[in-house]
């Protein structure tokens, strides 16, 4: 580690003000951020701790939607009724250290492409909303470890349309549990909607030909005969793009299966 500021404001309003300060950085669970500091990959002046702003806190659902407070952690997410997709989802993130210490706002703003989150929040057409703004789910994603949030943009919370069919299954990295593919599948007032994460090299992104068959049936026979593209998607030590599209295939009819 080395030497730096900290600084842990009480409003929303402070937070962004701290932000806009040369060389600030927010810290949400630190789940990402502290091991990234520690192996001096980042070396920001000044961190500000999200941690203590009521604001971005508590979960709610009416209307058909849940909103979750950014600075919920994934444990607060799992405990939640009202979508117990994203429940199922979130008691699988990590271990109880990670559970009890990330939040789902930390998780959307960093967009690792081996996350959860994501795919939870493109599967079910979520908005991620600001400090300045609300944010599709399908504008919000765009890259590798980037999203179309601005320098000092803080997500607020999340909305969730609660779909009348959804389910998340992940086949995971053992030693870390992150997902060495992840599929979410939602089926709502908006159609249905198939995301994946862990796959590619882009990140977190729709597969529009699933999507397209389970619209008309939404079962896993219409998946038959549809194959993932390789193309783009991750190659490493733990599997090649032709292995993870296999996966897509595979993780997506279970999914459709276990959204009943």
């Amino acid at each position: 580690m080395y030497a730096f500021e900290f600084e842990r404001p009480s409003t929303l309003d402070e937070a962004v003000k701290a932000l806009g300060a040369e060389g600030a950085q927010a810290l949400a669970g630190g789940q990402t951020l502290i091991p990234t500091l520690k192996q001096r990959l980042a070396m920001p002046e000044t961190l500000v701790s999200l941690a203590g702003i009521a604001e971005l806190k508590g979960i709610s659902a009416e209307g058909g939607v849940l909103t979750v407070g950014a600075a919920s952690t994934h444990t607060e997410v799992a405990g939640q009724t009202a979508y117990p997709a994203l429940a199922h989802l979130a008691r699988g993130i990590g271990d109880p250290h990670v559970r009890n210490r990330g939040t789902i706002g930390g998780s959307l703003a960093n967009n690792d492409p081996s996350a959860c989150y994501p795919a939870a929040a493109l599967g079910s057409g979520a908005t991620i909303v600001t400090n300045a703004r609300e944010i599709a789910a399908d504008d919000y994603f765009t890259g590798l470890f980037e999203t179309a949030l601005e320098e000092g943009e803080i997500i607020t919370e999340v909305r969730f349309p609660i779909p009348a069919k959804a389910a998340y299954v992940k086949f995971e990295q053992p030693a870390s549990r992150f997902a060495l593919v992840g599929v979410f599948v939602s089926k709502g007032e908006g159609g249905v909607r198939v995301a994946v994460t862990g796959a590619s090299e882009a990140g977190v992104f729709r597969w529009a030909e699933a999507e397209a068959a389970l619209a008309s049936d939404f079962s896993a026979a219409a998946l038959d005969g549809l194959s993932a593209s390789a193309d783009d998607l991750i190659g490493d030590i733990h599997g090649s793009p032709a292995y993870r599209a296999h996966l897509i295939g595979v993780l997506t009819k279970r999914a459709v299966q276990a959204a009943g």
